[in-house]
């Protein structure tokens, strides 16, 4: 299968750089300096897991340069990246292509599927600790490398395409979840990642505050109730206590990592807080639910009703 990586972050490299490194058919949608260097010196990823690769030979292109058709393409921008993203996707996807979206935020697959009238889009999450140290050079930290994706409801796909894609992500060393109730499953990494990167970013924190007992961890816990409320009024049936499957998440991450969202805050980039705070807020008071200490920091980076 033709696998297309949209986004050269720490995501979209490191599952790209996984699968290329197994000899996988990997084609990389990059821009800027990423695009230049990757063209020029490969790919470097410096992994907990794998220790250190080097492809100094990979498919980079722009999107105006793609002219292929992938079996599978991974979309691995940022959340507010969606709309800049949808004229390749279009461009690349045949009828048959599976498309499964790795970003922050909660129904991003529906979003797609809504802007297509091809190929199938799943839901899908991912699990790790990664960032761009120069371009064309990634560091993974840690061994926590997963992806979640599945199918929607109502959308019907060949299981068999799907697991061997499963298969082929596992052969090149991550751990994939093949969901069957996906909708669940995004929220739940939703859930995480908004508590983790919302108590960060307004506290100006890293993970290693919110692992010890004090008021960094019990914002962080607060936050966890709250956006889990939203989750039961939307009726999602939860398998594992939220609250206490965010802690051990917490707790599995490399002490001194801080989320994207934080990063982007400190070097004054664009940022995913409307989809991971503000978003948070618009959903409670859809469904009449009292966030607090969301409402709190949401209001100190300058939401407005």
């Amino acid at each position: 299968m033709k696998y297309l990586i949209i986004g050269t972050g720490g995501t979209g490299c490191c599952i790209g750089g996984f699968l290329a490194a197994n000899n996988n058919d990997v084609t990389f949608i990059s821009r800027g300096e990423n695009l230049e260097q990757m063209k020029k010196n490969g790919l470097k990823i410096k992994s907990g897991i794998m220790g250190d690769i080097h492809l100094p030979k990979i498919k980079v292109l722009s999107s105006e340069e793609y002219v292929d058709k992938a079996d599978v393409i991974f979309i691995c921008v940022k959340s507010y990246s969606i709309n800049d993203v949808l004229d390749i996707i279009k461009k690349a996807a045949h009828e048959n292509s599976i498309i499964i979206p790795t970003m922050n935020g909660y129904s991003i697959g529906e979003r797609i599927s809504n802007s297509l009238n091809t190929a199938y889009v799943l839901d899908g999450c991912i699990y790790i600790s990664a960032f761009v140290d120069s371009p064309g050079s990634i560091v993974q930290l840690g061994n926590l490398f997963k992806i979640v994706f599945g199918t929607r409801k109502g959308v019907s796909v060949n299981s068999g395409v799907v697991k061997d894609i499963k298969n082929t992500l596992k052969d090149c060393g991550i751990d994939v979840v093949l969901s069957e109730k996906i909708e669940r499953d995004t929220f739940k990494k939703f859930s995480f990642v908004s508590s983790c990167a919302s108590c960060g970013a307004y506290y100006d924190i890293p993970v290693k505050a919110m692992q010890q007992d004090g008021k960094y961890r019990q914002t962080f816990k607060e936050l966890c109730e709250e956006i889990k409320q939203i989750g039961n009024n939307l009726e999602i049936d939860f398998d594992v206590d939220l609250t206490k499957e965010n802690l051990k998440i917490l707790d599995s991450l490399t002490p001194y990592a801080t989320s994207s969202m934080q990063k982007d805050i400190k070097k004054g980039r664009k940022t995913e807080i409307d989809g991971l705070i503000f978003e948070v807020i618009r959903m409670a008071n859809n469904l009449g639910v009292y966030t607090p200490v969301y409402s709190m920091i949401a209001k100190h980076f300058g939401y407005t009703l």
